[in-house]
């Protein structure tokens, strides 16, 4: 049964410069033409079934003009939803304004997710991001006066002109707006990015892990939960669609770029639009073994603070246990947060011995 939806939006209005997600300068007629395919694609492929939760992310959803959002959402009334649907839109603080927000309100938007980054003025140079703070309170102040009451920051971190005494004054700003969930990651350079056309390096590692030990202290201390290895939240507040990634549930994938998994099929759509206006959504389909679906859970739960049940998957973590790598108690095995930074690695282990 799938219950998730994500849906892809790939434009932008500025290109940030370490991203490699698929996305595109904003152009009005490609924007409604997208929209045109965007339509087709969902009903050629969406099946009807009941969404738990729907996830709008790019690119920049909030690049769209008001008439735009509209037909997105008007696009969208051809999902079910649950009674309790969460149902998310990522936006920039750059292009974000009330009537966006009064559009997201009236069509049912309950979960809002801002790119934030830094508000460190060098870091948003480094990252070729323009954000105020007087531009974020006043966003953040009509979200609250609006009725939202789900919101997520993301802040990068490890940058090269960061240290560490920047990476707090971020937090404690990011805390001050008191918002419900804080999804935190370290600088990755990514191919074809302007990063790492100019050839920047990433920091050093013993300086990444300081500044991740800072992080997870500081949330702690302002009551966030650590549930996954990027991610914290209030009590309750926890991400329900990332969620669905993390648990290794099926989920639909719809627009450039975006990727399904969908009875044991991992389905990657193409990344070209000429293709996709065309109608050739799909590039890539990965049917997998059985041992691939237990590996994958294997890798995804193990992200999570709760980790996985050994009764889904029968692992033997007896060594990996007296390592204090891994801790076993009420039949689930879990990393322990303070190993979550080397968690590839100990991930990697599990691996290795289940397929011993």
């Amino acid at each position: 049964m799938i219950k998730n939806c994500y849906i892809h939006i790939p434009f932008c209005n500025k290109i940030c410069s370490y991203c490699d997600f698929c996305k595109l300068y904003y152009d009005e007629k490609f924007v409604n033409r997208y929209l045109d395919e965007l339509e087709k694609e969902i009903k050629s492929i969406y099946k009807g079934e009941v969404l738990d939760t729907i996830y709008i992310g790019g690119g920049t959803p909030s690049s769209l003009n008001n008439k735009q959002l509209e037909r997105l959402f008007e696009i969208l009334k051809l999902f079910n939803k649950s009674e309790t649907v969460e149902f998310t839109i990522e936006s920039n603080f750059e292009n974000i304004n009330e009537e966006k927000l009064l559009i997201y309100k009236k069509n049912g938007i309950n979960r809002l997710s801002f790119g934030l980054e830094s508000i460190n003025e060098n870091n948003l140079t480094f990252l070729n991001r323009n954000i105020t703070k007087k531009k974020i309170n006043n966003t953040i102040n009509s979200c609250r006066n609006l009725g939202f009451n789900n919101i997520n920051i993301d802040l990068i971190y490890a940058l090269p002109v960061e240290d560490i005494s920047i990476l707090k004054n971020d937090l404690d700003y990011i805390f001050s707006l008191d918002i419900e969930h804080i999804s935190t990651y370290s600088l990755m350079i990514e191919d074809h990015t302007m990063l790492k056309i100019n050839n920047i390096e990433n920091i050093s590692e013993e300086l990444d892990y300081e500044m991740y030990k800072l992080i997870c202290k500081e949330m702690k201390k302002n009551d966030y939960y650590h549930y996954e290895i990027s991610n914290f939240s209030k009590s309750g507040y926890e991400s329900k669609h990332n969620l669905c990634y993390w648990n290794n549930d099926n989920y639909y994938g719809f627009g450039l770029g975006a990727s399904s998994y969908i009875d044991n099929k991992r389905i990657t759509n193409t990344r070209s639009i000429n293709k996709y206006l065309k109608g050739n959504y799909r590039l890539d389909i990965i049917e997998l073994s059985n041992n691939d679906l237990i590996e994958y859970k294997i890798m995804l739960n193990l992200r999570k603070a709760e980790g996985i049940s050994l009764e889904e998957v029968k692992l033997d973590v007896r060594d990996l246990v007296k390592e204090g790598l891994l801790i076993e108690e009420n039949n689930r095995v879990r990393i322990p947060e303070e190993k979550w930074y080397v968690s590839n690695e100990i991930i990697l282990r599990v691996l290795e011995d289940y397929n011993e």
